[in-house]
């Protein structure tokens, strides 16, 4: 029980003692506050916020401390939490309002102001807050009923003021005088209704009692800058320059970083025809806040005044810029430029470059499909540009920071033949140029590799594993090529000649394709891929014959002969034959002409044969033969009956093949269409002696080889010639067979079948060293 007692003593005791405290703190705060020191009154009531965190007048006093020192955000806090434990007292409400309309967040005061007068409406105090707020707001209308409702709780001399304040604003004059004079009458001291009425008397230029009040006030209080400013107007209306100015004097004295009293002397000095002096009070506004328009729009008018327009103008672009609503500033702008535009006027036409596209002389090249082209420039000229025409049409143009005028226009050109272009700068000035548009081609370059070689189904064959491969090509292409890429390697070829052979060194290791990219100097682009063939690498280890290639001249669909089915069955029949055997590469040409034939063999056949270091070469013509007068022809896909000219004669071949004698070890041409004729080849004066592949002379000695049908001129669709040639080469047992074993099947088979025997014999003219060709198999 006395433990009881115990504790319930010292707690009892601990209350009293809080209690004590709480008070004292108080007690120190309200003290604080009548000496004005305020941040030490704010510190007491926080200590005694946190012994009573719920007493509301604690809040209260601390926020009006912070009022007091116009740290609104805080005291705006402090009535807040205040209201969270009484939300409908008036007291607090008012308090809300009343910081509000200092933070200058006027809708936030009417709310709480309105709320007070809701709960409280015989609150007095609320009536005079409510109209400033309203006075704020713009509610003339409204501020004008509320001080009426003011004035039924008390006609005091704020009261009248404020409700002046709503007359003069509705411009009702008479009553606001009265008013006002009302409000000096209750309460003589009154600063800002006597100021209030020496203004509007100034206004209706009742000067000497506007001076009177003026008196007054500065009796009162000799630093109140807004009697001065008042008093500087009477003197203006006066045309007392001199006094009005020595009164804003003052006031700068008072207010140094008040721009307002800079721009005020600034026009007294204006008006008084003292520029130099305005434009200095003018920019020390502008200094203080860069941001007004008017400052820069009055400097603007000095500066007019001494004929310095370049300044002037400056002044103007920047109110443009500020105020672009401004149609004074606008007009004021006009009339400078106008100034300038006379001061600044010169003969000199605009100078105009093209940067795009690139201009030859005169005239511009550009694509032949090309419907648009993207022009740009500059333009050089330092009066303002009125206009640009590029083919008529206006373009656009603007100032850069290097001061020369880019533009930039999308012309249509499908039907224009020229570019014509007109700059004109504002003096009317003109230049005048004009290009002819040269078309150039449209095609894309052709990409062909010739080494290793590349066939029409864009497929490589490697002869080696190494990771590196030398790439030899050609471009043919009707323009100039601009660059050439290798698996993003630059290819080394002749920049300034016409359709270049390049060459380039890739890395190839663990790739599948190499790609080409070839521009010509138009913009036509080509993008080849080829696909890398490694089956040979392993074939050229083992091949006696070395590398060795194929090549098919299938004849089929002729334009004045009969067209044929039997050549691309031929061809077919040959090529799954030969498919077990060790063929580096075959070409296949289809329906050639005879230019083309001409070509393939003189000149393209012949590059490839170097580029690629080929040894052993098969030549199978499948299609129409002639035989007349001894010679044999191939049929061109495009030759005329009965005209021999449009014929392709075999000694054209064998002219054709020479070239190749350094390069080749062995040839072998095999035609099936008619006799060769005795001056392409020389027979063979006995029965073939068949050649044994072990025999290395029969191997590494030249052979130029013929073997061709007899007796026939036009080919027919089932040839015994080549299915008993295929046969032989599919059911050899052996790792090899030579030509002459097959000659002697397909000799007895054919002679069985129509009598006629084919023919076998070397190459006239070219070198055969006894020689002989061998297909070895895979």
């Amino acid at each position: 029980m006395r433990k009881i007692i115990l504790v319930l003593t010292l707690f009892m005791l601990a209350g009293i003692a809080s209690g004590q405290s709480f008070r004292k703190l108080r007690k120190a705060a309200e003290a604080f506050i009548e000496n004005g020191k305020y941040e030490d009154a704010i510190e007491q009531y926080t200590h005694a916020i946190e012994m009573k965190p719920s007493d509301i007048d604690m809040y209260i006093e601390r926020g009006k401390a912070f009022e007091a020192l116009e740290r609104f955000d805080e005291a705006y806090a402090d009535y807040e939490k205040a209201k969270v434990f009484d939300p409908d007292e008036e007291d607090i409400l008012f308090l809300l309002g009343r910081v509000s309309n200092k933070m200058g967040k006027y809708e936030q005061a009417l709310s709480h102001l309105n709320h007070a007068s809701r709960v409280a409406k015989r609150e007095a105090k609320v009536y005079p807050e409510k109209v400033k707020t309203l006075l704020e707001l713009g509610e003339y209308e409204m501020a004008l009923k509320v001080s009426d409702t003011a004035m039924l709780f008390d006609e005091n001399a704020i009261n009248y003021y404020q409700r002046g304040l709503a007359y003069e604003k509705l411009n009702n004059d008479i009553l606001a005088k009265r008013d006002f004079e009302k409000s000096v009458k209750e309460d003589k001291k009154f600063i800002d209704s006597r100021l209030s009425l020496a203004n509007l008397l100034t206004r209706t230029g009742k000067l000497e009692e506007a001076m009177e009040h003026c008196t007054e006030v500065l009796e009162l209080n000799n630093r109140n800058t807004y009697a001065y400013h008042i008093r500087s107007k009477i003197y203006i209306e006066q045309l007392d320059y001199p006094s009005a100015i020595n009164d804003i004097s003052r006031n700068i004295l008072i207010e140094p970083d008040n721009p307002e009293h800079y721009l005020t002397r600034g026009t007294y000095y204006q008006e008084f025809n003292q520029h130099v002096n305005a434009i200095n009070d003018f920019t020390k506004a502008i200094a203080l806040n860069e941001g007004n328009p008017d400052y820069y729009f009055k400097r603007a008018n000095s500066y007019e005044e001494i004929m310095d327009f370049e300044n002037a103008a400056k002044d103007y672009s920047i109110i443009t810029e500020l105020s672009e609503f401004n149609m004074q500033a606008r007009k004021m702008l006009s009339d400078a430029e106008k100034r300038l535009y006379e001061i600044r006027r010169e003969a000199n036409p605009p100078d105009v470059q093209i940067i795009s596209p690139d201009i030859k002389g005169s005239t511009v090249e550009v694509r032949g499909d090309a419907e648009k082209m993207i022009i740009s420039g500059t333009i050089t000229e330092e009066s303002p540009m009125k206009s640009l025409l590029i083919n008529g049409n206006e373009s656009l143009f603007e100032k850069g920071s290097d001061g020369k005028y880019q533009f930039l226009a999308n012309l249509d050109i499908e039907d224009e033949e020229k570019i014509s272009l007109v700059a004109v700068d504002d003096y009317d000035n003109h230049t005048n140029l004009e290009y002819t548009i040269i078309r150039t081609e449209i095609s894309p370059p052709e990409i062909t590799i010739m080494a290793p070689y590349a066939g029409d189904d864009n497929q490589i064959f490697l002869d080696n594993n190494q990771p590196n491969l030398f790439i030899e090509g050609k471009i043919t292409d009707n323009s100039l090529i601009k660059s050439i890429f290798i698996e993003g390697v630059t290819a080394s070829y002749p920049v300034e000649q016409e359709n270049p052979t390049f060459t380039a060194t890739v890395n190839i290791l663990n790739k599948n394709k190499v790609t080409v990219i070839a521009e010509d100097v138009f913009g036509n682009r080509q993008i080849s891929e080829f696909s890398l063939n490694r089956d040979a690498a392993a074939i050229s280890a083992d091949n006696p014959m070395g590398k060795t290639w194929v090549v098919f001249v299938e004849n089929s669909n002729y334009s004045s002969f009969a067209s044929l089915d039997g050549p691309v069955k031929d061809v077919t029949l040959m090529k799954r034959a030969i498919a077990n055997y060790q063929v580096h590469k075959i070409i296949h040409k289809k329906d050639l002409t005879k230019n083309q034939m001409q070509k393939f063999f003189s000149i393209e056949l012949r590059d490839l044969i170097k580029s690629n270091q080929v040894k052993s070469l098969l030549i199978w013509y499948a299609g129409h033969g002639k035989f007349v007068n001894d010679v044999g022809y191939w049929i061109p896909v495009d030759a005329k009956r009965d005209d021999e000219f449009t014929y392709f004669n075999i000694n054209t071949l064998r002219a054709a093949m020479e070239p190749y004698t350094n390069i080749l070890t062995h040839t072998l041409v095999v035609t099936d269409a008619c006799e060769s004729g005795p001056g392409f080849y020389t027979a063979m004066r006995s029965t073939p002696k068949i050649r044994s592949c072990n025999d290395w002379k029969a191997t590494q000695y030249k052979s130029s080889q013929v073997f061709s049908s007899a007796g026939k001129e036009l080919a027919s669709d089932d040839s015994q010639f080549t299915r008993t040639f295929a046969n032989t080469l599919e059911n050899n047992p052996n790792a090899c067979i030579p030509i002459e074993e097959i000659v002697s099947s397909v000799t007895v088979a054919v002679t069985n079948a129509n009598k006629q025997k084919p023919k076998f014999g070397k190459i006239s003219g070219l070198t055969d060293e006894d020689g002989t060709f061998f297909f070895i198999a895979k």
